[in-house]
């Protein structure tokens, strides 16, 4: 069996895999019922809840469609006996944004908890860095 942050490695490419691929159902699986994403965009007080989190994606997929990418650069991984996080940098823009800002890169960092022996995503947070 594979230790857990190569566990965790695996479910986080995955999770990228699936948003770069408009999959909803991919990006759902492994997370917790009681999530809490806080993200680039509105509502700034986090979006609580598989169903508030499964509503946020349709608007990124539909803007991603027009050619951005969604592509981990790094990603770092701590885990202990049943609580984890890990940090990762993203290349995600359109081509012409990532032209014009080639070193830009979304923030990512996540949350997670072990529970019955499975590895879940219990706090995401997407950022941009603020000039």
């Amino acid at each position: 069996m594979p230790d857990d942050v190569t566990q965790i490695r695996a479910l986080i490419t995955g999770w990228a895999a699936a948003v770069h691929r408009g999959d909803l159902d991919g990006v759902m699986a492994d997370h917790a019922e009681d999530l809490v994403m806080y993200d680039v965009p509105p509502p700034h007080t986090g979006i609580h809840g598989l169903a508030a989190y499964r509503a946020s994606w349709p608007p990124f997929f539909d803007w991603q469609a027009q050619g951005a990418r969604f592509d981990i650069d790094s990603l770092d991984i701590t885990a202990g006996t049943d609580v984890a996080y890990a940090h990762a940098l993203l290349r995600c823009g359109t081509p012409e944004e990532l032209a014009a800002h080639p070193a830009l890169r979304l923030r990512l960092t996540f949350g997670l908890r072990k529970e019955r022996g499975r590895w879940l995503v219990a706090h995401e947070h997407h950022s941009f860095p603020h000039d």
